[in-house]
Parts: structure tokens; C-alpha cells; sequence
């Protein structure tokens, strides 16, 4: 039983259905990894007790297999509710809530067989790509703990790359579990807008930037739990029919066409070593036979940017803005969220709607873009992992960011217009620490960014070969 963590969740899967494995033996190998693991990562937050755990496992053994989840363990990241545990958004405001019902997604994984053991650990609110929080601490690289593991699917990326998780879910606003997938070595799949239905809660129309999305250690893995996560709820406006996204994905890769967009003409400062080390990792789409070409700016990136800012500011404001409003609950936000909410408040009806005139503008030329490119690439992160006691990155080589968030910039491209987005690991640099590459699709093309993903990582298998050392 050594090895058996090793294993990606799929085989795991398919070892419980064969009977080779029970789902106790499973819960058993889970909780002793978690007992050697998370005191050093802080990736696994309110976790149920392990005898409720083998407990879970011991029903799943005697049940009808519900699906390929069936008796796998998993935290759900901690902005998200999974009955009965505490759903505290890594705000003192709401730490000690309890989930009273699943949220939607969740509800699907469970219904799928998941064993939900715990939550996985978040920034307050998942604002900021950097997972610390005053109710659960901070969540550390597990590459090197004095670094950060990224947000605001830290917990999940961390938790995955030590294989205390074999599957995790995440979310993705702006970079949120493409970032932590990078800084971790592990696979995070922004799915195009409305494949996972958000919850239908609030106002449902204006707001479509963030979406719940897949991790894993292959794109396989998370083609399979995207097919349990996504399909329309009937009761919300938007959303994307459900298709078999794992469809082909072992088919061979020649003569498709990527785009590499590199530091986007230089609009995006990136620390040293970043985009060399993506451009050495396009050399294994050219051995499987596709073709990659550098790729001019498709559309500037400052009219991107500031569509972005207006529309981030927007949703965060409507989101939050109740608790900005009582004295106690807004002296418990973080500044970043009061920063986020008051230009918010502060927008015109008209800026939103030229905000969004440039979202829609971009969107048209993008369309253009993938009349000639199966997927566009971008590194997913413009730094390397940063110190854990660092807020955020205030300068990319000398040059000033002017938001806690600029340093993040390089997703938004695909976050404003609800792009799929895989990021995949790219090796290490000199530094010793992780890094990846986002794979960029046209809208709904979801099933050709893990395409190309699956080719990529049978080739170089860099969650497999490069695993964290053991504590």
C-alpha cells in the first residue's frame, strides 16, 4: 500500500470497482498521508473525525456503487458548502458556520460517490492569489513551506501535490486555481463560463466572471470530474448543455495549431525565467507533431484590464456589500475587500455598461483568433512563488503594481470572457520552485484544451516524476 497515493484518482476509481481495493483501505492510506502532511502545509481545514471518516468508507464498501467517486476521499474548498461542515470563507465573520445543505456542484460529487472529509483552505473571501486566512492560517508551498501555494484553491493545489487528495474541486475568478496548480505542479481546469452552474442564488445575469472548476494530477482526472460537476440547472438562465468532455482524449495531437502569446508584446512584466521555461515546455507540443506559432497581441491589453477592474469591482461590491455596510461585520474585512467594494460603490451604471462593451469587444476578437488556433497559450503566472509572509508582490522586476492584484494579470484574458483554461505544470526553475502554462480555448472548446493537455502530460508526466519530498 505504499505506492498508493501515487496512484491518479481514475485508477484509484477503477481499483474500488474491481474490488482490489476497499474504500476503508483508501480512507486508511488518506488519513495517514493527512496526519504526515498537513501540519506542514495547512492545505486540509475542518475536518471531520477519522473514525466518522472510516466510518464513511466502511457504508461506501457495503453500497451500490453510486459512481466513479464512490469512495473517494475529498475536501471541497472552503467557499463552498458541504453539509454539515464549516463553511467560514476564511472570514472571521462566518467562522464557526455550518453548512446546512450542499451547494450544488457538491451535491454532484456526492451524489457521485465523493466522501467529503473536510474543506481545503482559502484567502478570506478567495480574494488575492496568496491562501491565508485569520481563521485558518496561511497554506504553504509543499515545494518549499517558507513559499506561498497560491489562491484561492491553495489548500486544494497543496493537498493534491501531497497526495492527500487524489481529485479536488477549486474555483476561478481571476486565476484561482490556475495560479495554486502552477505553484503546486499539478493540473487546474478553468472551465468555460457556465458548464458548472453557479448557485441559484441572488441575481443570476450580471455578474458571470468567476466559475467552480476541476483539479487533479492529469487532465484526465479532471475531464472525469468535470463530467460529474457540470449540466444545466434548470432554474438558472445561463449554462452550457453538457457533453462528454472526456471524448478523445488519448487521440493524437498532430497538425493541430497553437498560439503563443509569451508576455503578450510585453504588456505583462514577468519575473526571469518564467516564459523561457514555458517556451521550452511548447517543445513537447512540436514533438507530438502539432504546430506552435508566436502569436502577435490579439487585442490590447490595457482595454482587457480595465473592462476587468470595472466588472471584478462590480461583482465584489454586489457580493459583499452587506457585510461593508455594518459597522461590526466591515471592521472584520480584509483591506482588499473594502478596497474591492468602495469602487465598486463607487461605479456609474454607464461605466459598467461601457465595461462591458469592452468585454464583448473582445470576445469578438478572440472568436477571430481560434478561427486559426485550437488553443492559445500564456504562462499562468507572472512570479514565482513568493515568501508566505509576503500580502502580495508589489514589484515585477522594478516595475511598480498598482493593485494587490496587477501581479495576476496574465489570466484575465480568458477570466473576462469565460474561456477554458487548463494550466499545466512546466518543470521547475533554478530556483527549485513550480511553474505552468495556461492552454486557452475557444468558448465551450473544453474538450480540446484536455485534449491537448492529456497528449502534454502523457509526454512529460511532471505531477508523477517531481512529486514534493515527504516530511
Amino acid at each position: 500500500m505504499g505506492d498508493l497515493l501515487e496512484h491518479d484518482a481514475l485508477s484509484l476509481s477503477g481499483m474500488l470497482a474491481r474490488k482490489e481495493l476497499s474504500a476503508v483501505e483508501l480512507m486508511q492510506a488518506t488519513l495517514a498521508q493527512i496526519t504526515a502532511w498537513n501540519p506542514r502545509v495547512n492545505a486540509i481545514v475542518s475536518a471531520i473525525d477519522p473514525d466518522q471518516a472510516l466510518a464513511l468508507a466502511a457504508k461506501a464498501d457495503n453500497a451500490k456503487r453510486m459512481g466513479w467517486l464512490h469512495g473517494i476521499p475529498v475536501a471541497i474548498k472552503d467557499l463552498a458548502n458541504a453539509q454539515g461542515l464549516e463553511t467560514s470563507m476564511g472570514s472571521p465573520v462566518f467562522a464557526g458556520q455550518v453548512a446546512q445543505a450542499d451547494d450544488l456542484y457538491v451535491a454532484r460529487m456526492r451524489a457521485a460517490g465523493a466522501l467529503i472529509i473536510g474543506k481545503t483552505n482559502v484567502p478570506e473571501f478567495g480574494l488575492g492569489s496568496h491562501t491565508f486566512n485569520p481563521v485558518h492560517g496561511a497554506t504553504v508551498n509543499p515545494y518549499d513551506p517558507g513559499r506561498s501555494a497560491g489562491g484561492s484553491s491553495g489548500g486544494a493545489a497543496a493537498a493534491l501535490a501531497t497526495r492527500m487528495l487524489a481529485i479536488a474541486d477549486g474555483s476561478d475568478m481571476m486565476g484561482s486555481l490556475r495560479n495554486p496548480a502552477a505553484w503546486c505542479n499539478v493540473y487546474g481546469l478553468r472551465p468555460t463560463w457556465g458548464r458548472i452552474p453557479n448557485e441559484p442564488t441572488g441575481d443570476m445575469y450580471l455578474h458571470p466572471l468567476a466559475t467552480n472548476g476541476p483539479m487533479g494530477r492529469s487532465p484526465a482526472d479532471i475531464a472525469a470530474l468535470l463530467e460529474v460537476q457540470a449540466g444545466r440547472d434548470p432554474v438558472q438562465p445561463f449554462g452550457v448543455a453538457h457533453n462528454n468532455v472526456s471524448r478523445g482524449l488519448d487521440a493524437p495531437i498532430q497538425g493541430m495549431r497553437i498560439g503563443w502569446l509569451a508576455d503578450w508584446g510585453g504588456a505583462y512584466p514577468m519575473e526571469d525565467g518564467i516564459v523561457q521555461r514555458c517556451d521550452a515546455a511548447l517543445q513537447v507540443f512540436r514533438d507530438l507533431g502539432a504546430v506552435v506559432e508566436h502569436l502577435a497581441p490579439p487585442f490590447p491589453a490595457s482595454k482587457i484590464w480595465d473592462s476587468w477592474q470595472v466588472l471584478r469591482w462590480f461583482a465584489v461590491a454586489a457580493k459583499l456589500e452587506p457585510l461593508y455596510r455594518q459597522e461590526k461585520t466591515r471592521a472584520q474585512l480584509k483591506p482588499a475587500a473594502i478596497w474591492e467594494i468602495e469602487n465598486g460603490l463607487a461605479l456609474s451604471a454607464m461605466q459598467v455598461q461601457r465595461a462591458s462593451a469592452l468585454r464583448s469587444e473582445w470576445f469578438r476578437a478572440a472568436a477571430v483568433m481560434f478561427e486559426q488556433f485550437d488553443a492559445v497559450v500564456l504562462p499562468t503566472a507572472q512570479v514565482w512563488p513568493f515568501p508566505v509572509d509576503d500580502i502580495h508582490p508589489t514589484r515585477i522586476n522594478g516595475q511598480p503594481m498598482d493593485t494587490y492584484h496587477r501581479w495576476m494579470e496574465v489570466v484575465v484574458p480568458a477570466s473576462l470572457i469565460g474561456l477554458p483554461a487548463l494550466s499545466v505544470p512546466v518543470g521547475f526553475g533554478v530556483n527549485g520552485l513550480p511553474m505552468g502554462m495556461q492552454l486557452i480555448g475557444a468558448a465551450r472548446a473544453d474538450n480540446t484544451v484536455l485534449h491537448l493537455g492529456q497528449a502534454y502530460h502523457q509526454a512529460t508526466l511532471w505531477p508523477q516524476k517531481m512529486p514534493p519530498r515527504q516530511p
